[in-house]
């Protein structure tokens, strides 16, 4: 006959081991008891019991029962439950199936003869669901109790207390129908200690916590030396932002902290290639004007090279290679055809300007002029300022050669003029203005380069444009690189740097193959850029680009009005980019407050603008 106590009855009285068995009494057969919970108890069949000799009675059923409530109450009482019966090592015969601490799923294991003890199992620490208590049997001898399960409900688990509630009368049917076949055939404790058993005093925080252990075997404490060793070896992982390292050894060297921007520029110079990538070489360029600026004595920054011969040319050949710049030229052109059309003079006009360079811009304006003639005879005079301290005279009257040549295979008279005034010297009588002619005036990339309220109180650049507007043109034409360089911080001036030059050495790749020495040239020339914008301060800083509504502003402290482009000539420029691009779309024409703007993969670089 089966054992009815839940979690196994026999699993208590086998010798040296935890197991299922049949115990013989009264010359009747054995009689097998259950098997044991699944994957928890082993049940080595080798391990069979034999009756006690020594075993002379029993007690009737009424006896035990008695005993029973008695040591129901007795629990009850406070204090009483915390003694409990430490139970001797058992050593099994065959291997258990899985680790004691490993977690099982109990109610899976649990025999479904049992519903109600695989249902409400896992509330109670775990000595009270499998633990015997002693029961006195006479002659001093001591049987085991196993708990009453079935009757124990568990409030966290919702899907128990129905089940709980019906099975509870059917669980003690059970229970007390095992307690009789226990009276016939469980008389002797085969596991009465040899060596006596010490009486253990636990408490339930001590057992809920071993419990939550075995449940929960996962939660183990993490070392800080595992956790450290980690977190180095995921940052060891991470690649290098160039960026990022540009701008930490910024923020080191604006606080003083040389050795954290050191740090910085070991990591920046990590990634740096001048003829890597663009990342690669913005964070050479940048390593270079960084380091200039944390020792300018042992890292001089370009400032006499800006004004250099090498330098002029590059930046004319970056006009040439970028469309950014090259379209922002052209867009002045067409603000320049505009007005001259629609005056009754336009077959005489003359233009100012201030920055001749090698002339490319006025190629393009000949040629334009030449298409639109329609057989009428066109007039053109250039006057360009030449600075006395710089020289560079004899360069500008070989461009006004050349163009006078394209002038006149194109039937249009040509008159080239180079003039050394300074800017107080400007005047409608000392350039030759003459009163049946329309002024122009270009300011292509100039008003960067001069100084401004910032760097000295003359403010040349304010004073050249309060100038142009004495000489009441018909237009000015104004086109810049769009970037916050003049008067923001240091700390700003290199995260616009790194954003600017990081956005046009990109956009180089796109349009010029890396093997060709002209690009390396532009580069070289844009590192110079870069290294005076960052590195350098007052009068050195030559660069000193502004953004597009500073600019608006000062125009109109000067008394300029905004002349919108017409839409015309935004449109005339997006079709340029989409034949020119070759599919690439990174390139882009946008239309801002009066302005069209040109950039790269959304990052702004030159603006060109027209005012009256």
């Amino acid at each position: 006959m089966s054992s009815g106590f839940p979690g196994g009855a026999p699993d208590f009285y086998a010798s040296g081991g935890i197991g299922g068995r049949s115990v013989a009494m009264n010359n009747n057969p054995q009689v097998p008891y259950r098997s044991q919970m699944p994957g928890i108890l082993v049940d080595p069949s080798s391990q069979i019991v034999q009756r006690r000799p020594d075993l002379i009675g029993k007690r009737s059923l009424a006896e035990f029962q008695a005993q029973h409530q008695q040591q129901q109450q007795q629990q009850q009482q406070p204090g009483l439950g915390l003694l409990l019966r430490s139970v001797k090592p058992r050593m099994y015969q065959h291997a258990s199936p899985i680790s004691p601490l490993s977690p099982v799923d109990f109610s899976a294991s649990i025999s479904p003869e049992f519903p109600s003890v695989s249902a409400g199992r896992y509330g109670l620490p775990l000595l009270q669901q499998l633990r015997p208590q002693p029961i006195a049997l006479g002659n001093n001898v001591m049987a085991p109790r196993t708990a009453n399960l079935s009757t124990v409900t568990y409030p966290n688990f919702p899907q128990n207390r129905g089940a709980l509630q019906e099975s509870e009368p059917e669980s003690e049917k059970k229970i007390m129908n095992r307690l009789q076949e226990l009276e016939k055939q469980l008389l002797d404790d085969d596991d009465v200690d040899e060596e006596g058993d010490a009486v253990s005093v636990v408490t339930h925080s001590e057992w809920s916590e071993a419990i939550q252990n075995l449940i929960i075997p996962n939660q183990k404490p993490i070392s800080p030396s595992s956790s450290s060793s980690s977190t180095s070896s995921i940052a060891s992982a991470v690649p290098i932002c160039p960026k990022q390292s540009a701008h930490e050894a910024a923020s080191a060297i604006s606080e003083g902290m040389l050795d954290a921007a050191m740090e910085s520029l070991t990591r920046l110079t990590l990634v740096a290639n001048a003829r890597g990538n663009s990342e690669q070489r913005l964070a050479a360029y940048m390593a270079s004007a960084l380091k200039s600026r944390l020792s300018a004595a042992e890292n001089p920054p370009p400032v006499a090279e800006l004004y250099s011969k090498d330098h002029i040319m590059a930046t004319q050949m970056l006009y040439d290679m970028s469309p950014c710049f090259k379209l922002g030229f052209m867009a002045a052109n067409l603000a320049i055809l505009e007005t001259t059309s629609s005056e009754q003079s336009a077959a005489k006009f003359h233009v100012l300007d201030f920055d001749i360079g090698q002339g490319g811009q006025y190629v393009n304006l000949v040629h334009a002029l030449g298409a639109r003639q329609n057989g009428k005879h066109t007039s053109l005079k250039i006057t360009t300022i030449a600075d006395p301290s710089n020289g560079g005279t004899d360069e500008r009257l070989k461009v006004g050669e050349d163009l006078s040549q394209l002038a006149e295979r194109l039937c249009i008279t040509l008159k080239f003029k180079v003039v050394t005034h300074k800017i107080h010297e400007l005047s409608r009588e000392s350039l030759g203005c003459e009163s049946d002619e329309v002024l122009v005036v270009n300011l292509a990339f100039k008003l960067y380069k001069m100084p401004d309220e910032s760097v000295t109180t003359e403010n040349p650049r304010d004073e050249l444009l309060r100038r142009v507007k004495s000489l009441q043109p018909r237009v000015v034409t104004l086109v810049e690189q769009e970037m916050n360089a003049n008067t923001a911080p240091f700390l700003t001036r290199v995260n616009e740097a790194c954003a600017y030059y990081g956005a046009l050495l990109d956009s180089l790749d796109s349009t010029v193959s890396r093997d060709r020495s002209e690009r390396v040239q532009v580069e070289e020339c844009l590192g110079r850029k870069l290294a005076n914008s960052v590195a350098c301060e007052g009068r050195d800083r030559v660069e000193r680009c502004e953004v597009f509504g500073k600019w608006r502003a000062r125009m109109g402290m000067a008394g300029f009005e905004p002349r919108p482009m017409s839409q015309h000539i935004a449109d005339s420029m997006r079709s340029r980019v989409n034949s020119h691009q070759r599919g690439n779309p990174g390139f882009t024409v946008k239309e801002e407050t009066g302005g069209i703007c040109f950039g790269w993969n959304g990052r702004t670089l030159t603006v060109a603008s027209a005012w009256r």
